[in-house]
């Protein structure tokens, strides 16, 4: 397991890719929409992990309902797995409760899954495995 990435809530992917291109040093490295989640990405890489930027595209998305209750901010933090069913069942043993077990395609060409802050000290924690 390794940090992925670090998914950050913003209101505007303009405003903020400029920021963090200016912070970084270089552009982003890819814009994604995920249609089903009401949610654009955008992608910058920093050494061996990656921020993702995240604006909600509807207001009914996860994303909108977290910029309303807690403002912008670091929204979940992204673990790379090799086998995401295998640490689902791993971690279903170990006593850790998920959004939903079933996998999903998520951003960046992964299959992601969330595990419940409320069994992870209040963080968003996603699984994310290469497709």
């Amino acid at each position: 397991m390794k940090i992925e990435h670090l998914g950050i809530a913003v209101k505007s992917l303009e405003t903020s890719d400029n920021l963090f291109a200016r912070l970084l040093g270089e552009e982003n490295y890819k814009q994604e929409a995920v249609e089903r989640e009401g949610v654009t990405t955008s992608f910058y890489k920093v050494g061996d992990c990656k921020i993702e930027l995240l604006e909600a595209t509807n207001p009914e998305s996860p994303i909108a309902k977290f910029l309303d209750k807690r403002g912008e901010g670091v929204h979940h933090i992204a673990f790379g797995v090799n086998d995401i069913s295998a640490e689902i069942t791993r971690l279903k043993d170990a006593g850790f409760t998920f959004v939903s077990e079933e996998p999903k395609a998520g951003a960046d060409n992964k299959l992601v899954v969330f595990l419940h802050p409320r069994s992870t000290n209040g963080v968003l924690v996603e699984l994310c495995q290469d497709i």
